[in-house]
């Protein structure tokens, strides 16, 4: 998988189309990343103690990786990653700006 946490990223298919941020976790095998503020959900919490009033709360979950773009710290642009060998060490490129990520 290209994108790896704390990266900026922007949704770039879906309800939350255009929204920015950075990738709090990485799910490689599933190809799946969670952005906060992202892919909203309400779910129906029922209160296991009778005192406790039950309560709808919003969850975040996963994208799949193929709808969010990574914007590249140096160009500030949405791009695609690239990789390129830097003595004997594979690094991430930026495809538009050619600089490391």
């Amino acid at each position: 998988m290209k994108l790896k946490r704390e990266d900026e990223v922007i949704v770039v298919r879906g309800k939350d189309k255009g929204k920015k941020g950075k990738i709090e976790k990485v799910y490689p095998r599933a190809n799946l990343v969670l952005l906060p503020g992202a892919n909203l959900y309400k779910r129906h919490y029922k209160s296991p103690v009778q005192n406790r009033p039950s309560e709808i709360i919003e969850i975040t979950k996963p994208l799949p990786a193929g709808n969010v773009a990574l914007i590249c710290p140096k160009c500030h642009k949405k791009t695609r990653v690239g990789y390129k060998m830097d003595n004997k060490e594979k690094v991430r490129i930026c495809r538009k700006c050619k600089k490391r990520i």
